[in-house]
């Protein structure tokens, strides 16, 4: 027995609860609505302006035309799906659909100025725009900044929790753990501010970008001008310069930046599934939740490695994508119809991942005394520290010690040094009273330079 009709993907099965809201534009029904928005108002932007002896429509017709697009729903969907059913065509079958609603709201008097001298793409191109603007705007970058919010709070509550650091994996340099998040914070702050500067373009000239069929209908018309005050209508910036395609540009500009804002995101996902490895982070376990079949004490860190996995295949689409639509053979080819239908994929995954790094980063907990034991166990990293002071010292004519850094690299490197070792050989340094009570009072857990004073970079950012 055949299973019934399943879900292909997974984000339309398991992962639906966390990116389906993204359906609401980037679906095939999200995009028929935006088609028949787009073809109404250029019916209303046609009357208005009285083309070839119209009137134009009363607020109230206006309204009633509006409608269609507010109320559209399962009905419409389906009819649109028979109209294709027929016309194979589906731009067509909107076109037709349209006419249709014409007629029942009485008005077969403007019919024939349906979709009037357009090519099938500038119906597409502003609908494309419109439904990944509107995705983009009131999905997907609120729950980005979501988490960008959160590593924010982070990095202030955790300002001040020093933290070995380990350049090349090894003990290195202690910073705090607010620090290093405000790191991502602020890198990812940046590329929330370049994805809100993003052009959404769109083109409405024809057949081949060329105007040709509008000035033999109507050459005393300034169709440029008409043309692009249609796109800035609804919340465009016109393209004057396409070929019968919107070039796309745009688009691999914006999906770069996704890509860009995925990569980041790998990279916190992958740091905090390290600390969590390290001790540093404890999970808070979820009551009733399982970590392992066969071993009851795990508690694994889902969220960030299905946030990793998810990342991947929305930079993997999203590049495709970018480097797919900006070529087109000549005036057109069809590559950009079907690469398109999987603008909603590529975000769909990078959404789930943004869910599941919100919810990770709800769900752990500092564990400052594993943080300052581990700097304890490491006094060697203040070899730095002291062959730095040295060398300032010499520098200053308090000090004759040559070659400072091979000083401290005899002491410490491959070693471990404990704090009554490295007190007592600064005690024998030749270097200034004050220097030398400087290093005495230093230990890994105070070596954070200012750590906790670059958290407050954050509030510089123009988020």
């Amino acid at each position: 027995m055949s299973l019934p009709a399943q879900p292909l993907s997974p984000l339309d099965g398991r992962y639906r609860a966390a990116a389906g809201e993204l359906g609401e534009h980037l679906s095939e029904a999200g995009l028929n609505r935006a088609r028949v928005h787009v073809e109404i108002e250029w019916l209303i932007a046609q009357t208005d302006r009285g083309f070839f002896g119209s009137s134009p429509m009363s607020a109230d017709e206006q309204a009633a035309l509006r409608k269609v697009v507010a109320d559209f729903g399962q009905q419409d969907i389906d009819e649109l799906g028979e109209l294709e059913a027929t016309t194979r065509h589906d731009v067509k079958a909107v076109e037709y659909y349209v006419r249709a609603q014409l007629s029942a709201l009485g008005l077969e008097r403007i019919a024939e100025l349906t979709h009037f001298a357009c090519t099938s793409e500038d119906i597409n191109n502003l609908s494309y725009a419109i439904t990944v603007r509107d995705a983009v705007t009131e999905i997907w970058l609120p729950k980005f900044e979501s988490v960008v919010d959160r590593l924010t709070r982070l990095a202030f509550e955790h300002r001040d929790a020093a933290m070995l650091s380990h350049t090349h994996g090894q003990p290195a340099t202690p910073s705090t753990m607010g620090k290093e998040l405000a790191v991502f914070a602020h890198r990812l702050g940046r590329i929330a501010e370049q994805v809100k500067q993003t052009e959404y373009l769109g083109k409405f000239s024809g057949a081949t970008g060329t105007f040709s069929a509008h000035v033999v209908a109507a050459p005393e018309a300034d169709w440029p001008t008409i043309s692009e005050e249609f796109v800035s209508s609804l919340g465009l910036t016109w393209n004057p310069l396409t070929t019968q395609i919107e070039s796309h540009d745009w688009q691999a500009e914006l999906y770069g930046k996704i890509s860009h804002a995925n990569r980041v995101l790998h990279n916190l996902a992958t740091d905090i599934w390290t600390y969590i490895s390290m001790g540093y982070f404890r999970q808070i376990p979820a009551p009733g939740a399982t970590g392992s079949s066969t071993m009851p004490h795990k508690i694994n860190p889902i969220r960030f490695e299905n946030a990793e996995a998810n990342l991947e295949l929305s930079s993997a689409i999203l590049d495709s994508l970018g480097a797919t639509l900006v070529t087109s053979r000549l005036q057109r080819d069809l590559t950009d119809s079907s690469a398109q239908r999987n603008i909603g994929v590529g975000f769909g995954h990078s959404l789930l991942a943004l869910d599941n790094l919100l919810r990770g980063l709800g769900e752990i907990d500092l564990d400052r005394a594993r943080l300052l034991a581990d700097l304890d166990g490491n006094w060697e990293i203040l070899g730095e520290a002291i062959q730095t002071v040295i060398r300032a010292e010499v520098v200053a004519g308090r000090s004759s010690i040559a070659d400072p850094y091979a000083l401290l690299k005899e002491l410490t490197r491959g070693k471990r040094v404990d704090a009554a070792g490295l007190a007592a050989f600064v005690e024998g340094l030749e270097i200034g009273d004050e220097a030398k009570a400087r290093l005495l009072a230093l230990t890994p857990a105070t070596y954070t330079g200012l750590a906790s004073e670059l958290v407050d970079r954050l509030l510089d950012d123009p988020r």
